[in-house]
């Protein structure tokens, strides 16, 4: 048997609809069916539970980018290059000799900078 072209062929599936439940009309309604749904499940606060935001404490701990630094100290420990290791011409990184890229010049380039 032979079909003519044309649009397939589809099986439409309605669902099963509970008897007792009340029919969705439309789109809004659904929206409507999944707020209600949202706000029976909604769990009550317990009162122990006290939040307390200080705007002083919020504001501490946010920091702008190019804020004055200036009265920073900072604590760093310098440790010099040691000889299995190279400083990059290009991104004056200090590496590993594994990550030395094979060039035919004689300048010292990381892998990353030679790709």
């Amino acid at each position: 048997m032979r079909r003519e072209a044309g649009p397939p062929h589809r099986r439409t599936h309605r669902p099963s609809q509970t008897h007792g439940a009340p029919r969705l009309s439309g789109p809004d309604d659904l929206v409507e069916e999944s707020l209600h749904q949202l706000e029976t499940r909604k769990e009550p606060r317990s009162p122990d539970v006290d939040i307390d935001l200080d705007d002083a404490d919020v504001m501490e701990s946010f920091e702008l980018p190019g804020a004055d630094l200036s009265s920073e100290e900072l604590m760093v420990k310098v440790v010099p290059k040691r000889s299995d290791e190279f400083t990059c011409t290009s991104c004056f990184l200090v590496h590993h000799r594994s990550r030395l890229a094979e060039r035919t010049d004689s300048r010292m380039i990381c892998r990353d900078c030679a790709n």
